[in-house]
């Protein structure tokens, strides 16, 4: 486990800065030592590095040969000077690795903490290709979240990344607890076993009815079986992208458009799902006298009833009630209002 943001770095870069310092004040003294013992002694290179590594470290080896007056008086110097440098850059690396202990143990502790605390949060079994895809859009969308991960290669990746993550088995009971599955909103069960994706989506919903599951397969013939283990949705990756690589060909400017409205960020138009709640002032109310398109330039493309049925393009007359959840298109600014109405706030 790891911390979150604030505990990525484990040096400081006032640290790193200190200990290139040293580093480079070190090489200097090699280099003006090894300079003057070739020029007071006439030594060759590599007796004058000799000689200054071992005066610099006082090791208390034999001097490469007779020294003269001047080079005592040099000697002198370099080990004042050089010993001081050495302690300084010594002093640097034990604190950055102290530093690092440190940070790694108040990482270990908040994020402890945190796991204990977090709810109404996503599970991310599966940090592969999908999996990485499916955390940046939440985190993206400030969304909570955790990944489960076997792989303890994908540590160093979650850790620059800043997502809160356990390392472990996720078709473990205990993991999932860990990950406060009973306190979760959702999983994706996203591994690339099927059968793993069986086993999790079982085990998930044992251990919280109320979970939305959604899980990936990679055969057609395990969809079923998944959704009888519990699953609320089952995604086929192949499938999909098979079917999106074909509609650009088919149908390029309807694909293009899907492409803009729910994926570009860089446009301020976007298709968002809004929840009607029980205090909104809209409720019961049919659309053509919301004001919905007329005031907020807002375009209802479909609604989803409570019975679940989808109606799409709806009429004039229809009605908005509370549960429905409609599927509008606008820009930003417009889709928050419009949302924040339809909250009843």
């Amino acid at each position: 486990m790891i911390p979150s943001r604030g505990f990525d770095n484990p040096v400081s870069s006032y640290r790193v800065k200190n200990i290139i310092r040293g580093i480079l004040l070190l090489a200097l003294v090699l280099l003006i030592g090894t300079l003057g013992y070739v020029t007071i002694e006439k030594w060759s290179l590599l007796d004058s590095l000799y000689m200054t590594v071992i005066t610099i470290t006082t090791v208390g080896f034999r001097e490469v040969g007779e020294v003269s007056y001047a080079g005592k008086v040099f000697t002198l110097a370099l080990i004042f000077i050089g010993i001081g440098i050495m302690a300084y850059t010594l002093g640097m690396v034990a604190q950055a690795m102290i530093e690092i202990q440190i940070r790694s143990i108040l990482g270990r502790r908040k994020l402890g903490l945190k796991l204990k605390s977090i709810k109404n949060h996503y599970i991310i079994c599966g940090y592969g290709r999908i999996g990485r895809i499916i955390a940046h859009e939440l985190k993206t969308n400030h969304i909570p979240l955790l990944v489960i991960d076997q792989d303890a290669e994908s540590k160093e990746s979650l850790e620059s990344d800043d997502i809160p993550y356990i390392i472990g088995d996720a078709t473990s009971e205990e993991v999932l607890i860990e990950a406060g599955v009973e306190r979760a909103k959702g999983l994706v069960a996203v591994v690339l076993s099927d059968a793993d994706n069986l086993f999790i989506t079982m085990t998930a919903r044992g251990l919280n009815p109320n979970l939305y599951i959604v899980t990936r397969a990679e055969d057609g013939h395990s969809e079923k079986k998944l959704k009888r283990a519990g699953a609320n949705r089952v995604v086929l990756p192949y499938l999909i992208g098979g079917r999106k690589m074909a509609q650009t060909i088919i149908k390029p400017a309807v694909a293009d458009f899907l492409e803009l409205t729910v994926h570009d960020k860089s446009i301020d138009l976007k298709m968002e799902e809004l929840l009607v709640g029980e205090r909104s002032a809209l409720n019961g109310v049919a659309l053509v006298d919301s004001g919905i398109r007329q005031e907020m330039n807002v375009i209802i493309v479909a609604i989803r009833k409570k019975d679940k049925e989808m109606v799409f393009n709806p009429s004039s007359q229809t009605k908005i009630e509370a549960g429905d959840i409609l599927i509008a298109l606008g820009n930003n600014d417009e889709l928050k209002r419009l949302r924040a109405i339809l909250a009843g706030e």
